[in-house]
């Protein structure tokens, strides 16, 4: 058996950040990717502010990667283009960066600091009761006393550790794709947030325009599974409507590569037990408001590491607790929120209010940007802490009266 410190499932931002801070404290870190290395992840590509701010924890630079400066958010004939804001806690720009780039870049970097990656190997807890005391692949069983789950919430790994997503959740679909245009360099995503389907019927969700600097711009669509009619809707004709809508004010080329779509998990039934925890996706921690979920990875990747470096054998419970304080209550609120909206009467009264006034847009900036959390001060903090008292009490009813219904 390979003796290891640290064992890391998943190659991603997640898993390549925890890899990063293990294998610079000296930790003999193992990461086993699946995929091929320079492998590709469906995604918007944006890095938000607070995706920026662990980077530079990170102590990594983002010069690869072009730089934002703020979010146009088109509600119907609303238009607001906002910058992104200053504060203590995280940098006003946040950037794009194809995920192909990006991946490699932070596995790259994890191999820098020491961490040794195995690609093309899917890894599988080994399991002695009810902990995890290593994992097998590749015909090798490598054993360690922590293991970070960092591959997804779909994989064999995250069902059988019951890292899956609660299926009384609700969870989102996106697709995307690549195009030219003139446009590429801009410094402000663009986010349609009035979507309609080819029925007419308002989308949860919303339509960007990611320009990447790189003469390209990434253009995509996403839903949540609340919306009246979502079992039926097809991305593709969503994803060319809207292509549609921005193909001359932005001198959109043809599609470079053929759109793909990926599932967005926004839950998880368990994130942690003996010996093991979750990051990232497979903790299920994705923005229900914007599908967004690289800065949590990045997040939630470093602080199981620092937990296992602190006390490998409390970092479990000791992690879940610590990264529940930071994210549970905003990304409990955005699931019920979902519900919410899933009404295409309640959507559109929500949109008007969202960026109705420049108070109300500032908050829907914050949302949209990953901003809020338990630490999050001012107008965006109360109204989301007022937002889960109330939604709490009403969760019920949401769930009952849900559109999909």
């Amino acid at each position: 058996m390979n003796q290891r410190d640290l064992l890391v499932i998943g190659g991603g931002p997640a898993g390549a950040a925890a890899a990063i801070r293990a294998a610079r404290a000296g930790v003999r870190v193992t990461v086993f990717e699946k995929g091929p290395h320079g492998r590709d992840k469906v995604c918007g590509d944006g890095l938000t502010p607070r995706a920026v701010a662990a980077m530079q924890q990170l102590d990594l630079a983002l010069d690869d990667a072009h730089r934002i400066d703020g979010l146009r958010m088109i509600a119907g004939k609303k238009v607001r283009e906002l910058a992104w804001p200053t504060s203590p806690r995280f940098p006003n720009h946040g950037a794009v960066w194809p995920r192909r780039r990006f991946d490699t870049f932070l596995i790259d970097a994890a191999i820098a600091a020491g961490a040794e990656v195995r690609f093309d190997s899917e890894a599988l807890p080994v399991m002695e009761g009810d902990r995890v005391v290593g994992v097998s692949a590749g015909g090798e069983t490598f054993s360690a006393p922590f293991t970070i789950l960092a591959a997804g919430a779909q994989g064999a790994a995250a069902k059988m550790l019951g890292a899956e997503r609660d299926p009384d959740e609700p969870f989102g679909l996106a697709i995307r794709a690549y195009a030219a245009t003139p446009r590429h360099a801009e410094r402000h995503l663009e986010a349609c947030l009035s979507l309609r389907d080819e029925h007419g019927t308002p989308v949860p969700g919303y339509g960007w325009m990611f320009p990447a600097g790189d003469g390209t711009v990434n253009i995509g669509v996403g839903a949540l599974s609340t919306m009246q009619g979502f079992k039926k809707l097809n991305l593709n004709t969503l994803l060319d409507q809207y292509t549609a809508i921005v193909r001359e004010p932005w001198s959109l080329g043809e599609y470079i590569d053929k759109p793909r779509a990926w599932r967005l998990p926004m839950s998880s039934v368990r994130r942690h037990g003996p010996g093991w925890v979750a990051v990232g996706d497979a903790a299920g921690f994705v923005n229900p408001m914007n599908g967004e979920g690289i800065d949590y990875g990045l997040e939630s990747g470093m602080l199981a590491t620092e937990q296992f470096l602190a006390n490998p054998a409390t970092a479990p419970e000791t992690y879940d607790r610590l990264v529940g304080e930071r994210f549970d209550a905003f990304l409990r609120t955005g699931r019920r929120f979902s519900f919410l909206i899933g009404h295409p009467l309640l959507l559109r009264t929500g949109l008007r209010i969202a960026v109705g006034t420049q108070a109300t847009a500032d908050i829907t900036l914050a949302v949209m940007g990953n901003l809020v959390d338990n630490e999050t001060p001012g107008a965006a903090g109360r109204v989301m802490r007022i937002a889960d008292r109330a939604l709490a009490i009403a969760d019920p009813l949401l769930r009952r009266t849900r559109a999909t219904s």
